[in-house]
């Protein structure tokens, strides 16, 4: 794979909806280029791109990987990245190295919301790019009709370049309506007129001599093309049937022909300025291998990388000593020299270097933008198995971790659970398939426990007296509290207004530690309180009997009877949601969630026919919202949630978590 220079490499991501027939264009595009001698099948378990055992049993990418692909005397540097929203960091990790991108459309279904939020993405990075409609040998497929959808959807700046030779299975070529005139003069020839219309906008001089009447070269269309995708002013729609590799080679003209080598790239953006002789690497993808170790992928900012040397991390501020270093190949990587400005690279067993570092030199270093992760909002709390389990758990979920920052692992110091949170069930379900595969740890998951906190909305008065006599000195303290509510996000504060030293100086941190003590578990249902004030106001001591001890016995106890003559209320965490639907199901959404305790805060239209729906939702309510959302919508709605406040739960309610949580200690008491 060595001998490409920066003006031969073209660094393309493969994004779409799940089951568009990304991976299936990725693994064509790897058959055609001669790097395998048979083309892979997802639903076979062959595929190149999609290797992993998970991915595998799903028929689905969870992973992006790089296929190099050597076309035309060019390097395509495929990333085929995960559709499923679940996936949804590798696919940003991806877009963050790649100069440009192939959307995937599958003819049958149209644009589908995976589809239509990577446009977005892609429109949010300007990032040039090609249209591809793919299954169209399926049955009921319609090439000018899904081109009306995109066009609807997308804009007018969205232009077929080829037509199809036929429809459904008589579908065996797609013709070129640059080079082919028999096209244009015929079935194509209002294609044609949108495409050399477009074409002719994007320059001066090609737009007078349109307007003048006279035509446009080929070398004239696809220059014109060329700097119009660039630019963003056009989006070529080009034909494929990937399983037969139908439109596939046609395809991969056009990314060399038509989209920009990384130092046109460059050029084009506003990114990071490298100075001239810098060295600068961003690592965009780990990956964790129990044989290898762990594996690095990144992509070459600046100078050549160059193996066996040192390399300065600038996140971590630390030197890393690099190895061999290869050229990524699905799962398989060839060793190489030097990897060149733009292109991509691998290397292995770094220590510290994680996902979104730059590797850079310490005399002249660099910094590049990371990648910014979504917040993971799905939860399950993680135990292992057995004892051996237990021993490695914590080493195998960090390495989870560094293979995949889109999930966070952490401890719930509320409940002592370890948490993992992704960006959906299936996404944390597979993270915790693969700790057992790489890793040998075997997990069980359970949904967390809820954080709930006790406080109070009155006030009151209590008096506890603590007398205990057992021979020789006995144990003595008397304490007068009153208890009021504070705004919420307030937190405790302990105040004392005893006068004529009824409770001895010396005694009144003593009923303030038992109050703190007795606030760990409160004595509704076992919960910490919080949000409290409390003021000793008066008490008596003993001249031999009271102690420390004594006062803080009865600061805690009077605490416990105090909560419940101060109407007693039980919080609980509730969440922000931030849903996207379409139009048409924006009434069950809103629905099921009146049967969650939500409260719609408000709805906004969106692009293509969607809204978006604000709502906050007790976390009770809502630990399993991926999979009733995607149960609603048919995965055509996704969400994002976030931690909002604690709220109060409704009397109903807290009897009922009352009922279920109560520990007997505090039943008892």
């Amino acid at each position: 794979m060595a001998g490409f220079t920066t003006a031969d490499i073209r660094n393309v991501v493969l994004l779409g909806h799940s089951g568009s027939g990304k991976t299936s264009i990725a693994d064509s595009m790897f058959h055609l280029a001669s790097e395998t001698t048979r083309l892979g099948s997802v639903t076979g378990g062959t595929s190149d791109s999609d290797f992993e055992p998970e991915e595998q049993r799903r028929q689905s990418s969870v992973m992006t990987t790089i296929l190099p692909s050597p076309w035309n005397d060019s390097k395509i540097n495929v990333l085929d990245a995960p559709g499923y929203a679940d996936f949804a960091g590798e696919m940003l990790s991806a877009l963050r190295v790649a100069d440009a991108a192939i959307l995937v459309v599958a003819a049958p279904s149209g644009i589908e919301v995976g589809t239509d939020q990577a446009w977005v993405r892609l429109e949010e990075r300007s990032l040039p790019r090609i249209v591809v409609i793919n299954k169209l040998d399926r049955e009921n497929t319609e090439f000018d009709q899904v081109v009306e959808a995109i066009t609807e959807a997308w804009g007018r700046k969205c232009v077929p370049i080829q037509l199809p030779n036929g429809a459904e299975s008589d579908f065996t070529a797609a013709g070129s309506l640059i080079s082919d005139s028999a096209l244009q003069e015929g079935a194509g020839a209002e294609l044609y007129e949108r495409l050399v219309e477009a074409v002719a906008e994007t320059d001066d001089a090609l737009t007078e001599k349109f307007l003048e009447g006279e035509a446009l070269t080929a070398d004239e269309l696809i220059s014109g093309l060329k700097q119009g995708i660039a630019s963003g002013d056009i989006v070529p729609i080009v034909a494929t049937a990937a399983l037969e590799e139908v439109g596939v080679s046609d395809l991969m003209d056009a990314v060399v022909d038509l989209l920009p080598s990384p130092d046109a790239a460059a050029k084009r953006n506003d990114a990071t300025e490298i100075p001239e002789g810098a060295e600068a690497n961003l690592v965009f993808k780990t990956a964790a291998d129990p044989f290898v170790g762990k594996l690095s992928y990144f992509r070459v900012y600046g100078i050549p990388f160059v193996g066996g040397s040192e390399h300065w991390n600038v996140n971590r501020e630390t030197s890393e000593r690099v190895g061999q270093v290869s050229s990524p190949k699905g799962k398989e990587s060839e060793v190489t020299e030097e990897v060149v400005f733009g292109d991509i690279g691998v290397i292995s067993r770094l220590d510290v270097t994680g996902t979104g570092d730059t590797l850079t030199n310490s005399e002249n270093p660099v910094t590049l933008d990371g990648i910014d992760m979504p917040e993971p909002f799905y939860a399950l709390a993680a135990t292992p198995k057995t004892q051996a389990d237990l021993d490695k758990m914590s080493d195998a979920l960090s390495k989870l971790g560094e293979e995949d920052p889109s999930l966070n692992i952490s401890r719930d110091p509320n409940t002592a659970e370890t948490i993992i949170r992704g960006l959906g069930d299936v996404h944390v379900h597979i993270g915790i398939e693969r700790v057992e595969r790489k890793f040998g740890v075997a997990l069980e998951t359970s949904l967390p426990r809820i954080a709930y906190m006790e406080t109070i909305g009155g006030s009151a008065r209590v008096e506890y007296r603590h007398k205990k006599q057992s021979g020789g000195h006995g144990q003595y303290g008397h304490v007068v509290i009153e208890l009021s509510p504070r705004t919420r996000g307030e937190g405790f504060i302990f105040d004392s207004k005893v006068v004529g030293g009824n409770v001895p100086r010396e005694y009144i941190p003593a009923v303030e530690k038992g109050v703190v003590k007795s606030m760990e578990t409160g004595p509704v249902a076992g919960f910490p309180v919080v949000d409290v004030g409390v003021t000793l106001v008066d008490g008596s001591s003993h001249s031999v009997d009271s102690s420390g001890m004594a006062f803080e016995i009865a600061g805690g106890f009077a605490l416990r009877q105090g909560i419940p003559q101060a109407r007693p209320v039980l919080l609980e965490p509730v969440m922000h949601l931030r849903i996207l639907t379409p139009d048409d199901l924006t009434g069950e959404v809103i629905s099921d969630l009146n049967t969650k305790r939500a409260q719609i805060l408000g709805m906004t239209p969106a692009a293509n026919g969607h809204t978006i729906i604000e709502s906050d939702a007790p976390l009770s309510m809502v630990q399993r919202y991926a999979t009733d959302l995607r149960a609603i919508s048919a995965g055509r709605a996704s969400y994002q949630a976030v931690f909002a406040h604690y709220g109060e739960v409704p009397q109903q309610e807290m009897d009922k978590i009352v009922q279920q949580y109560k520990p007997e200690e505090v039943a008892a008491t």
